[in-house]
């Protein structure tokens, strides 16, 4: 089978948008884990926050944005349309 590399008319796949994407999914992430950390239902026997580590990328741009942020490295898929920030070299978490 071929691999078909070729964008779809009307998506745009510039620097600029791919930017704007990368930039409103860092800050859709910053205010989830924001908005989860100040729940007060966290149980007094609980080990913390555990943290946002994957959300679905905001609707505003088409999945191939994602798919070509994914491509390049900068953002991680999880499977079921969540994608995450990719893990740091000396992060030891994973």
């Amino acid at each position: 089978m071929e691999e078909h590399n070729e964008q779809e008319p009307g998506v745009d796949l510039s620097p600029e948008n791919l930017k704007r994407a990368f930039k409103a999914f860092k800050k859709r992430l910053k205010l989830t884990a924001l908005d989860e950390d100040s729940h007060l239902g966290h149980g007094p026997f609980s080990s913390g926050a555990a943290g946002v580590c994957a959300i679905q990328p905001p609707n505003q741009y088409p999945a191939e944005v994602w798919q070509e942020l994914h491509r390049q490295g900068k953002v991680r898929n999880v499977g079921h349309g969540l994608y995450e920030l990719p893990k740091a070299k000396n992060d030891k978490r994973r």
